[in-house]
Formats: C-alpha cells, sequence, structure tokens
C-alpha cells in the first residue's frame, strides 16, 4: 500500500498494530496509516458494522487486517481482544488506544452518577486496561510502543464536558506513570491530545450533531488562520509516535490542535 504526497512512510512490514475504536474518525484514520506502512492491524470497535468497514478498507487496499467486536470497558472483552491478536500475529508491535465518548453536555452538577461512571469507565478505565493486558505482552517480548488518545481537553478545562474532562487529565497521568514504570523494558508510551478534527465527537460537542454548525463555532475560536484538523493530519503523529523515528520520545502528551492551546 503506498502513502499519499506529504505523508510520512515508515516501514512497518510484519509489525502489529491493534487500534481502538477503529470504526470511525481518527481511529479509522490510524488503522489505514499503519496498513498503508505496511502493518498488520487489528480493528477494535464496540461498533460492529463500521469497524468491519474500517477493515475491509484495509484489505481492499491490499493490507491485512482483523476485525475484534470490544467494548474497551470490559476487562474480558480487552483481555480477550489482546488474546486473539497475539494468537493470531504472535505479538503486539504497537497499540493506539483511542477509543471513547464524549458524554453528556451539561455543567458538572447536573451530571448523573450513572452518566459520570459511563464517560470515566470507557475513556478512563479503558484506556487503563487496554495498557494493562497490552503491557503484559509486550514485557513477554520486551518492546512496543503505545499511543494513547487523551484531548485538548486533558491539558486544560471545557465547560460543559466535566466528564471528559477529567478522564482526558486522567488518560495524560496513565501514560506518564505506564512510560517511567515499563521504560526498562524497552516500552514507549506517549499520549495524543487532539484538537477539533472533522469528526462526529466534534459536532455533537459545538452543534448538537450539526457537524456544520459545530465546525463553524470552533473555527471562530482558532485564531491566525489555523484550521480544523482532518483525522488523517492527526493520525500521521500517531503513526510517527510508534516509529524508530520517535525512539526517544516516552512519557509524553503530544498537542496536536493548531496552536490551540499555545493561546
Amino acid at each position: 500500500m503506498k502513502g499519499s504526497i506529504g505523508m510520512a512512510s515508515y516501514a512497518f512490514t510484519g509489525k502489529v498494530a491493534l487500534v481502538t475504536g477503529a470504526g470511525t474518525g481518527l481511529g479509522r484514520a490510524a488503522a489505514l496509516a499503519f496498513a498503508r506502512n505496511g502493518a498488520i492491524v487489528v480493528v477494535a470497535d464496540i461498533h460492529e458494522a463500521q469497524g468491519a468497514e474500517t477493515s475491509q478498507q484495509i484489505h481492499a487496499a491490499g493490507g491485512e487486517s482483523k476485525f475484534l467486536k470490544v467494548d474497551v470497558s470490559s476487562a474480558t472483552q480487552v483481555a480477550e481482544m489482546v488474546r486473539e491478536t497475539v494468537a493470531s500475529y504472535k505479538q503486539i508491535d504497537f497499540a493506539f488506544n483511542n477509543a471513547g465518548i464524549l458524554g453528556k453536555i451539561s455543567r458538572l452538577a447536573d451530571y448523573s452518577e450513572d452518566e459520570w461512571d459511563h464517560v470515566v469507565d470507557v475513556n478512563l478505565k479503558g484506556i487503563w486496561l487496554s495498557m494493562k493486558y497490552e503491557l503484559q505482552q509486550m514485557v513477554l517480548q520486551q518492546y512496543g510502543a503505545i499511543v494513547n488518545t487523551s484531548s485538548i481537553a486533558g491539558l486544560v478545562g471545557f465547560q460543559h464536558c466535566s466528564a471528559h474532562v477529567a478522564s482526558g487529565h486522567g488518560i495524560i497521568g496513565l501514560t506518564k506513570t505506564a512510560a517511567l514504570e515499563y521504560a526498562d523494558d524497552g516500552i514507549r508510551v506517549n499520549a495524543i491530545c487532539p484538537g477539533a478534527m472533522h469528526t462526529a465527537m466534534l459536532a455533537e460537542l459545538y452543534g448538537h450533531g450539526d457537524v456544520e454548525v459545530g465546525e463553524r463555532l470552533v473555527q471562530e475560536r482558532i485564531d491566525f488562520g489555523r484550521r480544523i484538523a482532518s483525522p488523517e493530519q492527526v493520525a500521521e503523529t500517531v503513526v510517527w509516535l510508534c516509529s524508530d523515528a520517535a525512539s526517544f520520545v516516552t512519557g509524553h502528551a503530544l498537542p496536536v490542535d493548531g496552536g490551540f492551546t499555545a493561546q
């Protein structure tokens, strides 16, 4: 599979990449980017039709992929995801833990306990569970690279999405801790903090489901002629962090936001 103009190329042939939340948006873009660079990609998502579609796109482009239906808030399902990946391909070279949700849009005191728990279970517990089982395999291998999706909401506060913000900050703390604990095992762990992207979450956050409204409202907050990112642009950062080009980068929470958090 050949890369597009403007996209870096990495030698991932024979490598295995596990991507959660790979059915749409950034997860799909990253799965396709790993495959374009030669990796075998295990596509994991709770939504079967969307995840299978990503895997089919990889196959159609000449790559190798397998789809697994996974709820990342379930320890049993995450453990099985890792077990099936290793059973099929013997190793996990790269893991992109990307599955996440926005949650209810409301002020903090208007959240119910169930709504709070659901967001934290998917976003924060899901990252912890994914790393828990991925790291067990990577320790056996004595190598591996993990990238976790946080958000610019993991670096600053945002009104009306307190559970998402809290989980984003927690993901960065988990990432830094794992990076320190597993450095001697040859494992690198980093996080990305994307800004606004052309995804359904953007429409949900700012446009109440309307993509055009969401994009317009976000664009008004991005100064200096910056643009809303495509998922493909952010996916390139994920692939780079897993590559040997980033071999001295670990424990880092990297904003990929067009300068949003620099203001």
